[in-house]
């Protein structure tokens, strides 16, 4: 294996050994926002989603690749993360669905794994000081080459005031059928018999969309269409939609601008659900506030309290932005939208409800694959208020 370096912007650097491409880092980028994932398991979920655009993920749970990669797991159409960070890589997978290890399909995508090094001292650290920006490379020899990758490091972008969502959307719509997936039959195309003839009209997004949220919708039973997030609201209606998704995403949700308009046109109009970045949205075009957090929410364990039934879901989580709920105000100074969930580590807000209209939304992911289920009653619940709509 080929040596392989991270650097941070304050100068820390981590070294180990290269398990994916070689060279600088994926996509013609050799820099990204160094975050750090809690999960154990659903590591090709993470490289394939889009909110981990421009990022590079470090995964605190040592042992990554032990089951391979396989078709069947991705959630977009390609890999998004900037790097991959792991305490010790598997190489040898062992797993019915596996059909090539994670090594050789990080060198596919052109995207470096670094392995080898103290992943609780790095996950320490960004929780310490906050998530960095950092570089990923395999070409460090010298003292004269640190200098050169920091300088390029310290003149790549940050997160705040970026909006990466025209990078990761759909170029034109397009309608999708696929259900979940169900072990000996794969991903099922049921009848849309919950939503009647045709199922319940839904336009969709695309802010980063995943395929699993797809899938629940259609599993829910909507007729789902997707469209590019510069669709305009009045584009939107000629649909006649039942009801309107906002996906998930990356970047910053303040800089989405157009998409926050076209939002604050169709409420009112139209019963809406958001998740994650969709979440988001929805707060500004309500007219609320969103900030950075320290170092985000990004895990298969993050407890969430619904706050009208009183329980506690886990949930997973990919989020480096949340609502300001002090931001919340509508008309004299009365909120439009009354926090329906929150987060039980640090009590940021996990979910919104409109007072009058059918609108709400979630900071974290109900359709999460391979897990937690817990929050799956959601996409029922957006069926349920197109119904009563």
């Amino acid at each position: 294996m080929t040596r392989a370096v991270l650097i941070l912007e304050d100068g820390t650097l981590f070294e180990g050994r290269s398990f994916g491409a070689e060279g600088d880092s994926p996509m013609g980028e050799s820099t990204g926002e160094v975050v750090f994932n809690t999960s154990m398991t659903g590591y090709q979920e993470i490289l394939h989603d889009p909110s981990y655009r421009c990022q590079i993920v470090t995964m605190t749970y040592p042992e990554i690749g032990n089951y391979g990669v396989n078709p069947e797991d991705i959630e977009s159409s390609q890999v998004h993360v900037a790097g991959f960070v792991v305490k010790e890589y598997h190489p040898y997978p062992s797993n019915f669905r596996s059909q090539k290890s994670l090594g050789d399909y990080l060198k596919e995508h052109n995207i470096i794994g670094l392995e080898g090094i103290d992943t609780r001292a790095l996950t320490k650290q960004l929780r310490d000081k906050g998530s960095q920006m950092g570089i990923l490379s395999t070409k460090l020899k010298g003292a004269g080459d640190k200098k050169i990758l920091l300088k390029k490091l310290r003149q790549a972008p940050g997160m705040i005031g970026r909006n990466l969502v025209g990078e990761v959307t759909c170029r034109k719509p397009y309608h999708w059928t696929e259900g979940i997936w169900k072990l000996g039959a794969g991903y099922e195309n049921p009848p849309l018999a919950k939503g009647g003839k045709g199922g319940f009209k839904v336009i969709a997004y695309d802010l980063g969309i995943k395929y699993n949220i797809l899938r629940n919708l259609v599993n829910a039973g909507c007729d789902v269409t997707v469209v590019p997030s510069k669709t305009t609201a009045q584009e939107v209606l000629k649909y006649k939609p039942d009801g309107v998704f906002l996906s998930n995403g990356p970047g910053d949700p303040a800089a989405v601008t157009d998409v926050i308009e076209n939002t604050r046109r169709l409420i009112g109009k139209v019963p809406i659900f958001g998740i994650c970045l969709g979440h988001q949205i929805l707060a500004l075009a309500l007219g609320g506030k969103t900030y950075k957090l320290k170092f985000g929410h990004r895990g298969g364990n993050q407890p969430v309290i619904d706050l009208g039934t009183r329980k506690v879901e886990i949930t997973t989580q990919n989020h480096g932005f949340a609502v300001d709920e002090k931001s919340l105000k509508g008309k004299g100074d009365s909120p439009e939208a009354d926090v329906s969930h929150l987060n039980l580590n640090d009590k940021t807000v996990e979910g919104l409800r409109h007072r009058k209209q059918p609108i709400f939304s979630v900071q974290y992911h109900p359709e999460s694959s391979p897990g937690p289920h817990d929050s799956h009653y959601l996409f029922n619940r957006f069926v349920e208020m197109m119904k009563n709509a």
